[in-house]
């Protein structure tokens, strides 16, 4: 057995150390490009990033970004209506988009000799979209249905949603990314088009390419397809509405005859990962996995679960991965006969009781195994690297702080855990809300 946790720690030990292959480009027309080589199978993923997001959205156009990102699989002046994804099949290959609040991507994944079809074809729908106004109708028909499935037919989504847009009193993270109802049902053929003419431009994105190429290949292909393009003169500064300073708690009692199980859940404005600054951001991973991660070793977890039997699920949770301010939640689903009230005092004191006492340093010890065997596993998968810097960059990050965030989470201690609690943990720039299935069980 010691030969062969020797064996493995002379494994890991240097790939922990070891960070990937990444060049990166600035085309003249404003367009980033960055190559992140893997040459153990002749794959390659061609990522296409937008610094445009549904927090970015005009006033009263809620949903445009998502909606859009539906239309760019429409026609082109080269492309007929779905084409797009038809020739990526036909390759071998996989597609699709997604957006955030702070991005819009798309992806295919693909043979490596079919690097030069996917620029090509992914460069010309930038700037050579075709909408029609019958696109128009129907893809609004197929948004409405998405947030029907997703949403309107999910008690837990609607209330998420109810608590979120309380959390954010000014900032557009307070509306959801696939916008409110009333706003999409609105959305015209002009307001994609305005969005499209703008924010669809080579200053404004980040070309991710990973996988089995060469840098100085993939920098020629983008010249080609992509440097031709002309950049956005009158691309506005990336500006958002701040929040203000928050001085009340906000509590919300959700009621949905859908609800199966009541619980009582609470978010918290919480810092970013921010260039150059990461610590507060990594604490707050460790504090998560420490307030609501495995019930066995959590503080909620064995506290409510197993010591006193006042819930059967607790949780924790946090992501960085934001250009503006994020958030920190915390959730208690009560065991039957336990109320919301007795469930949420007893998470507090919980809480309480963790500012109290030491954090052991034997739990700090595994959660940095846990993360340092997670930076290890995900440089093998090729995609959710390539994910990882366009996330990042898409938020103000660069590829250093990238590359430095597995240090930076080895390198926290209880003491920087307990510093950022005590900052987030404020009730008045906080939502606790609690989600129930009738107004008899809100108490």
């Amino acid at each position: 057995m010691r030969r062969i946790l020797a064996a493995l720690a002379f494994v890991v030990a240097p790939l922990s150390a070891q960070a990937e292959e990444v060049t990166t480009y600035m085309l003249e027309n404003g367009m980033e490009v960055v190559v992140i080589e893997d040459h153990r199978a002749p794959v390659v993923v061609h990522m296409l990033w937008y610094k445009i997001g549904s927090a970015d959205e005009p006033v009263g156009a809620s949903g445009v970004a998502h909606f859009l990102e539906h239309l760019l699989f429409k026609a082109t002046d080269k492309l007929e209506s779905g084409e797009f994804s038809a020739t990526v099949a036909a390759n071998g290959g996989s597609d699709n988009a997604f957006t955030s609040y702070d991005y819009t991507a798309y992806f295919q994944r693909i043979a490596a000799d079919r690097l030069e079809l996917m620029m090509d074809m992914e460069s010309n729908r930038m700037n050579n979209l075709r909408i029609a106004e019958a696109d128009i109708e129907k893809e609004r028909q197929v948004v409405l249905e998405e947030r029907n499935q997703r949403t309107e037919n999910n008690a837990n989504a609607l209330a998420r949603e109810q608590f979120r847009a309380a959390l954010y009193q000014n900032h557009r993270y307070g509306v959801p990314i696939i916008g409110w109802k009333h706003e999409m049902e609105q959305l015209e053929l002009q307001d994609a088009l305005d969005f499209y003419d703008l924010y669809y431009s080579p200053n404004n994105a980040i070309l991710i390419v990973a996988g089995d190429v060469e840098p100085e290949e993939v920098k020629a292909l983008a010249d080609k397809y992509y440097g031709v393009i002309p950049s956005e003169p009158n691309l506005p500064e990336r500006l958002r509405p701040e929040e203000p300073p928050q001085r009340a708690e906000r509590r919300i009692t959700y009621v949905d005859a859908r609800v199966a199980q009541p619980y009582v859940t609470r978010s918290y404005l919480a810092p970013e990962r921010n260039p150059g600054a990461q610590e507060e951001a990594a604490a707050l991973v460790y504090l998560a996995e420490l307030l609501g991660g495995s019930p066995f070793t959590s503080a909620l977890g064995k506290a409510l679960q197993f010591d006193t039997n006042t819930a059967v699920y607790t949780g924790a949770g946090y992501s960085g991965s934001a250009l503006d301010e994020s958030s920190f939640s915390v959730t208690v689903v009560p065991t039957e006969g336990v109320t919301l009230s007795e469930a949420e005092a007893a998470m507090d004191q919980v809480m309480a009781d963790f500012m109290e006492a030491e954090i052991d340093p034997e739990r700090m010890e595994a959660i940095r195994t846990q993360l340092r065997a997670s930076e290890i596993y995900a440089k093998d998968d090729m995609q959710g690297l390539a994910r990882r810097y366009g996330a990042a960059l898409t938020q103000s990050l660069t590829v250093e702080d990238v590359q430095a965030w597995p240090d930076v989470l080895q390198a926290v201690t209880a003491e920087d855990i307990k510093a950022v609690a005590a900052k987030v943990f404020n009730k008045d720039q906080a939502v606790t809300g609690w989600v129930v299935a009738s107004e008899e069980d809100a108490q």
